[in-house]
C-alpha cells in the first residue's frame, strides 16, 4: 500500500497538479492586487467614486449605517451592492485572465513556429549521375 502511493505520488500527473495549484495560489493574488490596487481605482475614477457595497436594504428590524455594522448587530441584510461589486470584479478578472492567457499563448505559438527554412540550393548532379553520364562516354568510344 506504500509503494502504490509513492507510485501515486511520483506519477507527473500528480506533481503537475500540484505545481498548477501552487502558481494558481500565486497568480490569484497578483491578478486580485491588480484588479484591486490598479484598475478599480481607474473605474473609481471615471464613475466618481461610486462604490456599490454601500447599497443593502436591512431585512429584520434596526437601522445600520453599514453591512459590517448590521452584521455585528445580528441584523439579516440583503447587501445588493456586494453582490453587485462581485459581480463586476469577477468580470474584471476575467478579462484580464483572458488577456493573459491569450499573451501566453501568442508567446507560446511563437516559440513553436520553426524557423524559416532555408531554401533549396541546386548543388549540381548527383553521384549516381556522374556515374551515368561517364558509363555512357565509355559507351560511346567503344
Amino acid at each position: 500500500m506504500i509503494q502504490e502511493f509513492k507510485d501515486f505520488i511520483a506519477k507527473g500527473n500528480v506533481m503537475d497538479m500540484a505545481v498548477g495549484i501552487i502558481i494558481g495560489a500565486a497568480f490569484t493574488a497578483i491578478v486580485t492586487s491588480l484588479v484591486g490596487d490598479l484598475i478599480n481605482p481607474i473605474i473609481a475614477l471615471f464613475t466618481g467614486g461610486i462604490d456599490f457595497s454601500g447599497w443593502f436594504y436591512v431585512l429584520g428590524d434596526g437601522a445600520c449605517a453599514s453591512v459590517e455594522a448590521c452584521t455585528e448587530a445580528g441584523i439579516s441584510v440583503f447587501a445588493v451592492g456586494n453582490f453587485l461589486m462581485a459581480v463586476i470584479n469577477f468580470l474584471i478578472i476575467a478579462f484580464v485572465v483572458f488577456m493573459l492567457v491569450k499573451m501566453v499563448n501568442r508567446i507560446k505559438s511563437a516559440a513553436e513556429k520553426p524557423d524559416d527554412v532555408a531554401p533549396e540550393v541546386d548543388t549540381g548532379p548527383s553521384e549516381k549521375d556522374i556515374l551515368i553520364e561517364i558509363r555512357d562516354a565509355l559507351k560511346a568510344r567503344a
